[in-house]
Formats: C-alpha cells, sequence, structure tokens
C-alpha cells in the first residue's frame, strides 16, 4: 500500500454507496408517509371534476372529499388541508365564515368518516371574494387590514366549531396570527394550532391553484402583501412576527424555488414545526414532463421531496402525497 493511500473509512464514501442496502443504512434524510399533507379542492354540487392544469388532482363534492380523505387515510396519510370553492361570491367573503360554508360542510363530514385524521383549514378569502383579493378592500381597491383581520378571525372561529384541527392563515396580512389567536383563544378554542403561512412569496408558481380554486385576482396582483422573491432577510421577520403572536407551525410557500428559506427558518427556528408547500406549477411542471416522457415522475417526485426535507422540512403539503404513499407502500418491507 502506498503510503499516500487513505486508511480511513470516512475518506472511502464510495464504499457505502456499493449496494443498496449499504446505501439505505446509512442514508441521512427520509421521508414517510406521515411527513405528507394531501391538499383537498372541495366544491359545492356534486361529484369529480378534474383541473385541467394539474393533470390527476380534482375538485370534489363533499362528499367525495370525504370519501377521498378516508381513502387517503387507508394510505396512512395523517393530515389533508381543505380549500372551499363556494358557488357564491361577495365583496367581504361571506362564504367562508357561514356556518353551512364549503369548507364547514367538508370537514364536519371528513371527522364523521375519519376521526383521526388531522383536518388542517386554509383560512383566507381569496377564494371567497369577488373581487379574488386576500382581504377587504377600499374604494381605491387597497386592502383595509383592520377590517380584513376581523374577517379572518371569524373565519378561524368558524371553521374551529366545524370541526378543523388546525387553521392555516395565508393571506400574508400583518397581524392575522395575533387576531386570531385571540379570537379563537376567546371563543373556547384555545387548544386549536395555527399553521402560519409565514413566508409566502408573490410566485409565479401558483398559476394552476388559482384555476384550480378559481381564486386569480379580478385586477391587479398580490405584490402589496406576499414577500418580494428577492428578498431573505425579510423572511426570518415575517417567521419571528408570527411565532411571537402565537403561531404554531411555520410554513415556506412555495418550497423548491426557496429551499434555502427553508434552511434558514429551520436554523433560525429550531424547535417550531416547519411545513414546505410544493405548490402547484411544481406540480403541474413535473406531471407535464413525466408525460411527454421527459422524467422518471417517481424518481424526480421523490427527490425533490427528500431535498425538502434535507433542507429543513418536517411536512409537505404536495399534490402527489397519495402517490408517494403508494410508492412508500411498494419499497417498505
Amino acid at each position: 500500500m502506498s503510503p499516500d493511500s487513505p486508511r480511513h473509512t470516512s475518506e472511502h464514501p464510495q464504499r457505502l454507496r456499493r449496494t443498496a442496502a449499504l446505501r439505505a443504512l446509512v442514508r441521512e434524510t427520509r421521508l414517510h408517509v406521515e411527513d405528507l399533507i394531501l391538499p383537498l379542492f372541495v366544491e359545492e354540487g356534486g361529484g369529480v371534476t378534474e383541473i385541467s392544469s394539474m393533470p390527476g388532482v380534482f375538485r370534489r363534492s363533499v362528499a367525495e372529499s370525504a370519501a377521498y380523505a378516508e381513502q387517503a387515510a387507508e394510505l396512512g396519510i395523517r393530515a389533508v388541508i381543505l380549500f372551499g370553492i363556494p358557488n357564491d361570491k361577495d365583496a367581504s367573503g361571506s362564504g367562508s365564515w357561514a356556518e353551512d360554508g364549503i369548507v364547514q360542510q367538508a370537514t364536519r363530514s371528513i371527522r364523521s368518516k375519519c376521526p383521526d385524521l388531522v383536518v388542517i383549514a386554509d383560512t383566507c378569502l381569496c377564494e371567497y371574494t369577488d373581487h379574488g383579493h386576500c382581504g377587504i378592500l377600499r374604494d381605491d381597491h387597497s386592502i383595509d387590514v383592520g377590517s380584513t383581520l376581523d374577517v379572518l378571525a371569524r373565519v378561524a372561529v368558524s371553521q374551529a366549531e366545524s370541526g378543523a384541527d388546525i387553521v392555516a392563515p395565508s393571506g400574508m396580512m400583518d397581524g392575522m396570527v395575533a387576531a386570531i389567536r385571540e379570537a379563537l383563544d376567546g371563543s373556547g378554542f384555545g387548544e386549536i394550532p395555527i399553521m402560519s403561512y409565514a413566508v409566502k412569496y408573490a410566485s409565479a408558481f401558483y398559476g394552476p391553484f388559482r384555476d384550480a380554486a378559481d381564486g386569480a385576482p379580478a385586477f391587479g396582483d398580490r405584490r402589496s402583501h406576499q414577500m418580494d422573491p428577492a428578498n431573505a432577510r425579510e423572511a426570518l421577520l415575517e417567521a419571528r412576527l408570527d411565532i411571537e403572536q402565537g403561531a404554531d407551525f411555520l410554513m415556506v410557500k412555495p418550497a423548491l424555488a426557496y429551499l434555502d428559506i427553508v434552511r434558514s427558518l429551520r436554523d433560525s427556528f429550531p424547535s417550531m414545526p416547519l411545513v414546505a408547500y410544493s405548490v402547484s406549477g411544481e406540480y403541474a411542471m413535473l406531471k407535464a414532463a413525466a408525460q411527454a416522457g421527459w422524467l422518471d415522475e417517481q424518481a424526480a417526485v421523490m427527490e425533490s421531496l427528500l431535498g425538502m426535507k434535507r433542507a429543513g422540512a418536517d411536512l409537505v403539503i404536495t399534490y402527489h402525497a397519495e402517490e408517494v404513499a403508494q410508492w412508500l407502500q411498494k419499497t417498505t418491507p
């Protein structure tokens, strides 16, 4: 042996890649079905409608959503997040807090079928307002933050009353977590956690979601309240403010283009549960490439989700959740 030859295992990493069993033995990051949160689009009426820009993802009626949630639970998925698509919209988004609102109906139905499944209610107004913005608008089309916080608090309480396990405010309104926490506590729901969309960027990757949820703005955009994609330090400020106001989870949305932000939040707030939202545009890109034969869908999806976990995410919201759960079942002894 040459005196210059490395002698220690640490200098021979390739030894540990030689077989599949060895690679599995020393794998640093693992993806489990319990890490996945499945988004559900719930619409009024009956039946199932495929979303053209998101092949394999559907709008479902309340009954169909409950049946699908039950199917997901049987695969080992522990949580769903609900997005409602009402028939009627108005300037204040009143359907978002109605006792018979679409998310409230779906929550009760899923609770009755799957009592152990965690139901997360998206808490925002954009799907319920006739203008498609995330808040109450003034005459000049600017957002009236104070009035919006009052409404979001009312929505969160309504969702908790319907049986939601977690409320998830997504509008990026200053003070939303504090307003919701105060309202929940004052209404006897102090045990309900808040999963804050703490770091939500004004992203080009939301296009298919707006198609799915019928929530595109009728005019203007959401850059006045969603974060500038160029900013990283601001993410730490947003996360810290939400923690101080009572958030129980932090979220980064989107995921793939913002893995540096996921890592930054993990390092800065190590004790906080951290969620990465793999958004509709990420899903649509991988689906389209796979359908064109340009990518191995399973390999590409698993690699991207592992990247989110490796960056520091504890949980991942993904439209691939059902497929991933099935793939994991096949690979788990």
